[in-house]
């Protein structure tokens, strides 16, 4: 047996991953604590009464736990992206695990965004914090906003050592923790505690915030006087200024892998589930229609709300139904509403939270880290159609020094079948690349390179996939 495995390790490109040494499994014991801590709160088993105690604890557990671990499983290793298990592990590879982990996460958002009341024994032991940072007890979303700041600082720190041997991914890390703890998480409630109506996270902006610019959202901030006339301001000239001048330099990487909360969740807490994305034609078809169909809808909702404000169209009203959570159980009932309000509570409904939140969270395990960006984001439309048509940004090949091992495909968060442009020499101009840069660090032979370059000749690189695909339809 002894014989046996000396053999097989002789044989290893890498050593094999040795077993659990004492500090990987205090680091989990000390993780399970903060976790079990966590689900006790979800089902209200500390009575809905506010305890520091124990809120100290589960938030201490869960940093320091996850971060002994992290740190110690990467750290022992050499530095280099290693594939050691990764597409027979049943957590990492649509296994049972898998399969259960999503089931948890998507049950778990599904009560977040549909049925908040039943998360009241949670939400109480937030108030420490809540109080701290802006003056006021918690409500949930002040709970989501803390635990996914947490995650993405805590699986920040683990990428960070994981792809220490990558100067840009030890950077574009650095930068999605600042954007999501400091931007999206500290900066709005702090604000809000001198403002009580003035939330406002600088790294979102409309599409994607899509109520940044709806008439009741601007005529709130502008009753702020300088405040509120800043955050309009702001949200004006990100959307329709700073992005198409960033993204003509940049790419859309810019904002999907350096600003972005969806993508720091991704390529942080979702990181070992990037090689479950879908590489097929029909996945890239699929999502050609499924993400511009977003946009146009958050488009059109937009100018419908505003056509009805100000030019009183739109005016007839529809009754939508509704289920809520109370008194410990499930009610029905229905909201006569404005035709652009309904459209807005329609597309709240769809998109911002069961697409984006519910599916684009909870499918992790199953479908891959993008899914929101990948089928669903109004922003990495609009960016993505500058990238692909006026945009300095791609992925630069060298076809002589590909030997095919498929690691860059493998591991393209986006479905991208990056081997196939490789093997030809193409450089890379795709709509979808977020330019997370994973494909060229895991290249063995450096042929992939991430650059900005003049626009000439580009088309020379772009190649009709679909096109490509009913040409050798015909010819079988």
């Amino acid at each position: 047996m002894i014989e046996e495995k000396l053999v097989r390790e002789s044989h290893s490109i890498v050593p094999p991953d040795p077993q659990l040494d004492g500090w990987q499994k205090s680091g989990l014991g000390v993780l399970g604590v903060g976790i079990a801590l966590f689900f006790v709160a979800i089902l209200n088993g500390f009575d809905s009464q506010r305890n520091d105690g124990v809120f100290y604890i589960m938030i201490g557990c869960m940093t320091v736990g996850g971060l002994i671990y992290s740190l110690r499983t990467h750290l022992k290793r050499p530095a280099g992206i290693h594939n050691n298990g990764i597409m027979t592990n049943s957590v990492t590879s649509r296994g049972m695990w898998g399969w259960v982990l999503g089931i948890v996460i998507t049950s778990i958002y599904t009560l977040y965004y549909w049925f908040p009341e039943s998360l009241v024994g949670l939400t109480v032991l937030f108030d420490p914090l809540s109080l701290m940072i802006r003056g006021r007890t918690a409500d949930v979303w002040f709970v989501y906003g803390g635990l996914y700041s947490l995650a993405v600082l805590v699986m920040g720190v683990k990428a960070i050592v994981k792809y220490r041997h990558s100067r840009y991914q030890i950077v574009r890390t650095c930068s999605i923790i600042f954007c999501q703890l400091g931007l999206a998480f500290v900066f709005p409630y702090v604000l809000q505690g001198f403002h009580a109506d003035s939330y406002f996270a600088p790294n979102y902006f409309w599409p994607l915030s899509y109520e940044m610019l709806m008439p009741a959202t601007v005529a709130k901030h502008g009753s702020i006087e300088s405040i509120g006339l800043f955050i309009v301001g702001w949200g004006i000239m990100m959307s329709f200024i700073a992005t198409p001048f960033l993204t003509y330099y940049f790419g859309k990487r810019w904002y999907c892998s350096w600003v972005c909360g969806c993508g720091g969740l991704a390529n942080t807490a979702g990181d070992s589930w990037r090689q479950n994305s879908d590489k097929s034609l029909k996945a890239w078809k699929f999502e050609r229609i499924s993400i511009y169909s977003v946009l146009v809808f958050v488009a059109i909702m937009t100018i419908v709300v505003w056509s009805y404000v100000h030019k009183g169209w739109f005016s007839f009203e529809v009754s939508l139904y509704s289920l809520s959570w109370k008194n410990g159980g499930f009610e029905f009932g229905t909201q006569t509403m404005a035709f652009g309000e309904a459209l807005k509570k329609v597309y709240g409904f769809l998109i911002g939270s069961a697409f984006a939140g519910v599916i684009g969270v909870g499918f992790y395990p199953i479908m891959g880290t993008r899914v929101w960006c990948r089928f669903g984001c109004p922003q990495a439309a609009i960016l993505g159609i500058i990238q692909r048509f006026k945009s300095r940004f791609r992925i630069t090949t060298n076809g002589s020094q590909c030997i095919s091992c498929g690691n860059c495909s493998t591991y393209c968060e986006m479905g991208i079948d990056v081997r196939w442009y490789a093997q030809r020499g193409q450089d890379i101009v795709r709509a979808s690349c977020v330019g997370c840069g994973m494909c060229s660090a895991v290249c063995p032979r450096g042929v992939l390179n991430l650059e900005n370059g003049p626009l000439e000749n580009r088309a020379g690189y772009q190649i009709d996939l679909l096109k490509r695909s009913k040409s050798k339809k015909d010819v079988s």
